[in-house]
């Protein structure tokens, strides 16, 4: 197993949630420190209190990944005397180093939007709130004919290859390719100094952005050759669209009030606030972690039944059930579903890496509410 820098595992992480998914309000990325060290031991944590911070030092943990920003507006000070002032001393002097992946990780396929939707049972669920669309682009790779369905089976497991409800889409056809090996090189096939003609296999397939740099990794693990030709072709076709929130539909029908014991317990919170009428029958459901009370409109528009989000107002409330949608708070503190998901992603990237990092979940808790 190698060592692995802060840099190589951020990597990771980003090809799941780039930082450009985030919203330009949202402060996302390296917080404090750098990444440009040796990791033996990264936190995940929801947010950067000092609490967490007393439990990295503890644990010697030399990264936290957290959801909330620690920084999220400019700071004119680090006033030692403030709360977050000893959280900055803290972390500079045991040189650990946070990095915070918010609004792009609420956005991202697989993210928190959906990590909610799942454990909720909700399916076919489609984006919330539209920002944006993806772009796509056409991956094209010349290969020797006889490692053609090794790196289509290796571009499939990196995602590429999808169009709408169909996986594994390629286009092959059949060419000759020539090249001259040239001093220094140790070519797969032929001599240096001699040109070489080879059948080859053109190999045409769709990837998402985010998926881009996953997808040349794995032609590159695949093919046989030193230097692997393909072309990288923008498309105008309109990709996934890209935004906050899901919306779908559960199993079956269900009363409110059973959904609300639903929520509960696949969420692990004790109490949920709810408005609308319990005996309500209940099946499009919208979910936005964190706080989405300016998201209401845009629940019912798109039809759902009821609205599973935090933060919820009391006149935003007044307005959903004015208008016949209803809603279930349980808090924001839910969006901890993070720290098991992250966690599990790093460790298995890791691994297939052969890098050697150990990945932990922070044991404390942030939520400052508590119920009596």
């Amino acid at each position: 197993m190698m060592t692995v820098q802060g840099k190589e595992i951020i990597d990771i992480l980003e090809a799941w949630a780039p930082k450009q998914l985030a919203y330009d309000w949202d402060n996302v990325g390296l917080q404090v420190g750098t990444l440009n060290k040796p990791i033996s031991k990264v936190m995940i944590s929801l947010d950067v209190l000092e609490n967490v911070v007393d439990e990295a030092i503890e644990k010697q943990v030399n990264l936290i990944i957290a959801h909330h920003p620690l920084l999220f507006s400019a700071l004119k000070s680090v006033n030692t005397n403030t709360p977050k002032g000893r959280v900055i001393e803290k972390l500079i002097k045991h040189d650990i180093s946070v990095y915070a992946a918010h609004t792009n990780l609420d956005i991202a396929c697989g993210g928190v939007s959906d990590i909610l939707a799942d454990k909720l049972g909700v399916y076919d669920t489609k984006v919330l709130i539209p920002d944006t669309y993806e772009s796509l682009y056409k991956l094209v790779v010349y290969s020797p004919v006889s490692h053609a369905q090794r790196i289509k089976t290796a571009l499939a497991e990196s995602g590429a290859g999808h169009i709408g409800n169909y996986s594994d889409c390629f286009f092959e056809s059949r060419g000759e390719g020539s090249f001259k090996p040239l001093a220094g090189t140790n070519p797969y096939i032929g001599k240096q100094g001699e040109e070489e003609k080879v059948e080859e296999a053109r190999i045409e397939t769709i990837v998402p952005d985010h998926l881009i740099k996953r997808a040349i990794e794995a032609v590159q693990e695949a093919h046989p050759y030193e230097e692997v030709a393909y072309d990288l072709i923008p498309l105008k076709n309109q990709g996934n669209p890209i935004g906050a929130g899901r919306i779908g539909q559960l199993p079956e029908t269900m009363l409110l009030s059973d959904f609300c014991e639903v929520v509960k317990k696949k969420l692990e919170v004790s109490v949920v606030r709810v408005t609308g009428n319990l005996n309500e029958i209940v099946q499009k459901v919208a979910i936005l972690g964190g706080s989405g009370k300016g998201f209401i409109n845009q629940a019912k528009a798109m039809g759902a039944d009821v609205y599973v989000t935090g933060d919820m107002a009391f006149h935003e409330a007044q307005d959903a059930e004015q208008m016949g949608l209803s809603v279930i708070d349980p808090g924001h503190y839910v969006e901890k579903v993070m720290k098991q998901a992250v966690q599990s992603h790093l460790q298995r990237q890791l691994k297939d890496a052969n890098l050697d990092t150990e990945v932990i979940i922070s044991n404390v808790s942030t939520d400052p509410f508590k119920f009596v």
